[in-house]
């Protein structure tokens, strides 16, 4: 027998270190070849550790939520001697100087592979006790079921065996449950009785939200936000998107996000202060003049922000098309790092959850933020009579230092123009 040690490779130009997010094995496991065993994350996306070689996990670098060095051990493989001898490192270091061969009575006293890389004298923490593997559910939900940690969560907190639970795509998620919880018992399901007070739950904000976190302390320290809302009537809008989806074909279905886009894009020539971005450090205010529009996506990791390049050439067909690519991919963590930044501007959007209005928080280094808010039907005098209409508030944040309120209201009444009348939309 003979230990490998994975080493962390260079997962990103420029990148010194990562975060470790998630273990997908524990020490005592058995890996395979190829097999995915943690996911790392940089400042710009997620990746996807796979073992080099097959073997038995006899040590993990640290756990979730801590970062570890290019080039530093991640975790350390017992493999077969003749498996050691082809299984590819890493970062490309001779194998005869990764493998180490077991000397009996020698590795209490030897110092581990991942002690020491990317840590002070004093911080070396002792190697984890291996532990028995926990036994799979009897119904197989382990290698069947795909689901978040939360949703498994929940799951476990309600009593449901996750491998009951139906589902549209490949994953449960809460919807799926609450349609169980509405629908279920007439499959003999019945929920357990619990407690109403429920045990405090700290957990470690790491990976995404601790991300997030950061990013939006930094963006309310750094920059004095205001927020300016409108009522835009979206009537006559609503009635031309109803028509163009009845019409579209094999094209996707369209939403209010692409006229929406489309309206801020030919908008955005006249207020240039907008489309732009803040370099605090030296103190210069770049506008550009194409539209990489950052599109705020929820996931079950948290908020993402993909980028539509260039939105100023794309019709409402063509945005809609790369919206739902873009949503996909961060959904399913297969977002590229070049699609997660270089945004000039920001939409946020709750969809049929938004609420009244609503006042982001600037994308920083971005200066604005533009956030539509969910459609409502009310009835508003036109002329001497009252009428049903479609209502919709939209909400603008904006860098003080850089976008003074007039040109913010100004902004925001050049796009209401063209929502309210949408052939303007779609006029040279």
């Amino acid at each position: 027998m003979a230990r490998f040690t994975f080493r962390l490779p260079d997962i990103g130009e420029g990148i010194a270190e990562a975060e470790i997010v998630a273990w997908h094995v524990k020490v005592g496991d058995k890996v395979s070849e190829d097999q995915q065993v943690a996911d790392m994350m940089t400042d710009k996306a997620t990746v996807e550790m796979e073992s080099p070689v097959s073997g038995v996990v006899v040590e993990l670098a640290g756990e979730v939520g801590e970062m570890v060095a290019i080039g530093s051990g991640l975790m350390v493989i017992e493999v077969e001697g003749d498996a050691a001898e082809t299984a590819p490192a890493a970062d490309e270091t001779p194998v005869e100087e990764q493998v180490e061969a077991e000397t009996p009575g020698v590795e209490e006293e030897s110092p581990s592979p991942l002690q020491g890389r990317g840590q002070g004298e004093g911080d070396v923490s002792p190697a984890p006790v291996p532990t028995e593997p926990a036994p799979l559910p009897a119904s197989g939900e382990r290698e069947k079921v795909l689901a978040s940690p939360a949703v498994r969560a929940r799951a476990k907190d309600l009593g449901i065996d996750l491998a009951t639970v139906k589902s549209d795509g490949n994953h449960i998620r809460h919807a799926d449950l609450d349609a169980y919880l509405r629908y279920g018992s007439a499959q003999g399901y019945h929920a357990p009785h619990v407690s109403r007070a429920r045990e405090d739950q700290p957990i470690k904000v790491i990976g995404m939200r601790r991300r997030i976190a950061e990013n939006m302390a930094a963006s309310k320290r750094a920059i004095p936000h205001f927020t300016y809302v409108d009522e835009i009537d979206v009537t006559a809008l609503e009635a031309m998107r109803g028509d163009l989806n009845d019409n579209r074909g094999a094209r996707p279905k369209l939403t209010m996000l692409p006229f929406l886009i489309v309206a801020i894009c030919r908008a955005l020539p006249d207020f240039p202060m907008i489309n732009a971005r803040y370099d605090d450090e030296a103190g210069v205010v770049t506008r550009h003049g194409r539209v990489h529009l950052g599109m705020a996506a929820q996931t079950d990791a948290g908020l993402m922000v993909p980028v539509i390049r260039d939105a100023q050439d794309r019709n409402v067909w063509q945005l809609a098309t790369e919206i739902s690519r873009l949503a996909e991919a961060a959904r399913t963590g297969k977002a590229k790092s070049e699609e997660l930044s270089g945004s000039t501007l920001t939409v946020t959007s709750l969809g049929p959850l938004g609420g009244i209005a609503t006042t982001p928080v600037i994308n920083r280094p971005e200066v604005a933020i533009i956030g539509p808010n969910k459609i409502v039907e009310r009835p508003i005098f036109h002329g001497d009579e009252i009428v049903r209409a479609k209502l919709m508030n939209l909400s603008i944040s904006c860098d003080h230092r850089v976008v003074d309120g007039w040109d913010a209201a100004s902004f925001v009444q050049a796009v209401k123009k063209l929502l309210e009348t949408p052939v303007l939309l779609f006029a040279d």
